[in-house]
């Protein structure tokens, strides 16, 4: 039974890791979805349910969440909020707080959606790098141990053949 318990949570806990990732990859052209139809006139919510209903994916259903939840009654930011609970993500955290500060304050929507997309691409090309930089490090690991020996042997092999043959 305990070891079921500890499966069944291994496997929820890689699911919702899978589901974040998926969350995070969308997320940058969310973002500029939103600044587009932000900047071609449409609200806020107007917005945020166009590019909802365009959209598929893990995102597109949480900010789908979020228009319903703002269109049964709760504020554009508590909605984004929700979102933003319900998820561990940094930068969708970071996002809904740009938002927010965007929408109480006046300040143009279109571009602090812009700067929060490219600041995800940012982060993410960082992720990769840092992926990359751990992949080759692991893949040194067969060179090292399997390959340089073995061009080792094959260049001192004929040498070692010439002077075990000299030296009687």
């Amino acid at each position: 039974a305990v070891g079921g318990v500890v499966a069944r949570d291994h496997r929820l806990t890689k699911a919702v890791r899978d589901r974040e990732q998926r969350m995070l990859a969308e997320f940058p052209t969310i973002a500029d979805l939103l600044a587009l139809s932000v900047a071609a006139g449409e609200g806020p919510i107007g917005a945020l349910e166009r590019v909802a209903r365009v959209s598929g994916g893990e995102l597109a259903r949480e900010l789908r969440r979020a228009v319903a939840d703002a269109r049964a009654g709760a504020g554009f930011v508590q909605a984004l909020d929700g979102v933003a609970d319900r998820t561990t993500l940094a930068p969708l955290a970071r996002f809904v707080d740009g938002v927010a500060v965007a929408v109480e304050r006046g300040t143009p929507l279109g571009d602090v959606l812009r700067a929060q997309a490219a600041d995800v691409r940012e982060a993410r090309k960082r992720n990769l790098l840092e992926i990359g930089g751990r992949k080759e490090i692991a893949m040194m690991i067969p060179v090292i141990f399997l390959v340089l020996p073995v061009t080792i042997l094959f260049a001192l092999y004929p040498g070692l053949v010439q002077i075990s043959s000299v030296v009687p």
